[in-house]
């Protein structure tokens, strides 16, 4: 088996109905950035701001932002022309968001992202932002809001803080109904930890997780009092004890509402002794890709789970029970086949695991 490249870009598909807060959110992403290299592509530059800079643009351009991020206006018949210029190794970019609003509907971008053929990037998800407060009267005017829910992997609840918190729960309540697939948080102005998306760089000298120069200055452009970001929940798991393919394929294929994103390394001891595989996991989108073991390093298998209001300790006990349990418990000559159908070959498109 082949090695494949070790580092791809996340693209996310950013969606939304006007007022609903995305350009917020996306704003806040950018100055949230810190060292972290984020590529936008939008439709429209008007609302994309960095400080006090306001860029304008026309279709076709690309701008700098001034602080490592890139911008370009596109439409969807350029998705594949803007993506290899944005995922060329000069541009460093650590991460992709593409607006929906203007260029497709979500899940058409999706279908966009999942069949293209440039093999820098992987699918991020689709994050639908919704107002709390206007959530009833968008459902009426938009029907296909609850299309756009069913297929989202995070759906963002926000302005959660300028409704009364029993309306509040109301509207949770009918979005995670409507979103069976997603993990669902509550936000104000948009300020989800960027850490849900994707993962922050950390600048050299710098310790993770610690208040940056950005969060004091920003912490209260749009509001007199600072929101703290959408709570999420983070479970990590280090074992040298080598997982079972097709009982660890199970616990993916079981995973529960409100697990976002999954990632890491797994071992699968004698299925495959001479790979270790990564895992990227976003909503129901699943892939894995082998990779020889770096020489020297200890075989582990290293996952982090993402969510919000997931069981940890059920989580826990679940990836316990995918661990091999001796030697009669050895998988058999075909236990890699459910892996491996997630592992994109040459020439074929990424999987999408729908339930």
């Amino acid at each position: 088996m082949t090695s494949q490249p070790t580092q791809q870009i996340p693209v996310i598909v950013l969606a939304g109905f006007l007022g609903a807060g995305k350009t917020t959110l996306l704003n806040h992403l950018l100055r949230s950035a810190r060292g972290t290299r984020i590529g936008v592509m939008v439709n429209d530059f008007g609302d994309i701001g960095i400080d006090a800079m306001t860029v304008a643009g026309q279709v076709g351009s690309t701008v700098s932002l001034g602080n490592g991020c890139l911008c370009c206006a596109v439409d969807a018949s350029e998705l594949d022309e803007y993506l290899e210029v944005l995922t060329r190794p000069e541009a460093r970019l650590d991460v992709i968001v593409i607006e929906a609003s203007g260029l497709a509907e979500p899940q058409e971008l999706v279908r966009m992202l999942l069949a293209s053929e440039n093999r820098r990037i992987v699918y991020g998800g689709l994050v639908e932002v919704v107002d709390a407060a206007e959530f009833a009267a968008t459902r009426e005017r938009h029907p296909e809001t609850d299309r756009h829910l069913a297929v989202a992997d995070l759906v963002v609840v926000n302005k959660a803080d300028g409704v009364a918190p029993e309306e509040l729960r109301a509207v949770r309540e009918t979005v995670t109904a409507l979103a069976p697939r997603g993990a669902v948080v509550e936000a104000a102005y948009g300020r989800i930890d960027p850490e849900l998306l994707f993962d922050r760089v950390v600048p050299e000298g710098e310790i993770a997780g610690q208040m940056s120069i950005e969060d004091i200055l920003y912490g209260s452009e749009d509001e007199e009092h600072a929101h703290p970001h959408a709570a999420y929940d983070t479970l990590s798991l280090s074992t040298p004890v080598p997982l079972h393919p097709r009982r660890l394929m199970a616990f993916l294929d079981s995973r529960p509402e409100g697990l976002y994103r999954i990632k890491g390394f797994v071992d699968f001891g004698a299925a495959d002794p001479a790979n270790r595989y990564t895992v990227h996991a976003v909503g129901r989108f699943l892939r894995f890709r082998p990779e020889p073991w770096p020489a020297g390093e200890e075989r582990l298998t290293q996952l982090v789970l993402i969510g919000s209001g997931i069981d940890a300790a059920a989580l826990r006990k679940e990836l316990a029970g995918c661990e091999l349990d001796g030697p009669d418990d050895a998988p058999d000559e075909h236990s890699m086949w459910g892996v491996l159908r997630y592992v994109p070959q040459p020439d074929e498109e990424p999987r999408e695991d729908t339930p």
